[in-house]
């Protein structure tokens, strides 16, 4: 799955992903963003996990002190850098989101939208773990995944992805359950409240699931 989004579905290609994107889809991507935005504070020193071309930094630097935006898709990074040259105020860093190459408590804030926990098919327990580590007691860590309730919007969308070429043709067989599978080996899957809640089991902090707009589900994480 990195070499996908980093051969195929990144740049410019991912950035028509969201170009295409029905009004619906358009509403929850920017009701996610809002949501987080008031959970930031002026000054703030903010970690975006999976920044792709920067759609959602470029919103978050208007507020945020900083803020740094990782991904694994360098052709991505080039991008977000060119149309975020303006923002003095962000950096952007080729880097494994499992391996963060700062300090404990570096962060005021660690944000993983969009459903980044499933899409980076990684150990997700460790992910978050590894977001916790770098945060500062007190500050928010924020992960979110698809609410069950957009599931019709969102396999729409997806839909739209693959007949645009952005994606394999949809394996409607296997695909259900909150799970997209496409014959071409891709897979998008989701996190529920209870998954979020075992994941996180363990760990010094606050633990809150929120529900919001009827498409996106947060694990709100305030460290300790």
């Amino acid at each position: 799955m990195e070499s996908y989004y980093s051969d195929r579905l990144s740049a410019e290609r991912l950035k028509q992903c969201y170009e295409i994107a029905p009004p619906r889809v358009q509403q929850y991507l920017n009701v996610e963003v809002d949501h987080v935005l008031e959970r930031i504070h002026p000054g703030d020193m903010v970690l975006e996990l999976g920044c792709g071309y920067g759609r959602v930094m470029q919103v978050l630097a208007k507020k945020a002190g900083s803020v740094m935006g990782i991904d694994t898709s360098f052709s991505s990074l080039i991008l977000a850098r060119q149309t975020l040259s303006h923002m003095s105020n962000c950096l952007f860093i080729k880097m494994d989101a499992m391996r963060l190459a700062f300090p404990d408590r570096t962060f005021d804030g660690v944000v993983c939208l969009q459903n980044g926990i499933s899409a980076f098919h990684v150990d997700q327990r460790e992910l978050i773990r590894e977001s916790v580590r770098v945060t500062r007691p007190g500050g928010s860590v924020l992960f979110s995944s698809y609410s069950e309730k957009f599931w019709s919007h969102r396999l729409e969308w997806f839909r739209l992805q693959s007949e645009a070429g952005l994606l394999g043709e949809i394996d409607y067989e296997k695909t259900g359950d909150g799970l997209i599978v496409c014959k071409d080996g891709f897979t998008a899957s989701t996190v529920g409240s209870d998954r979020f809640l075992s994941l996180a089991s363990g760990i010094s902090a606050d633990i809150r699931i929120v529900e919001v707009d009827d498409s996106s589900l947060f694990c709100e994480i305030t460290p300790r």
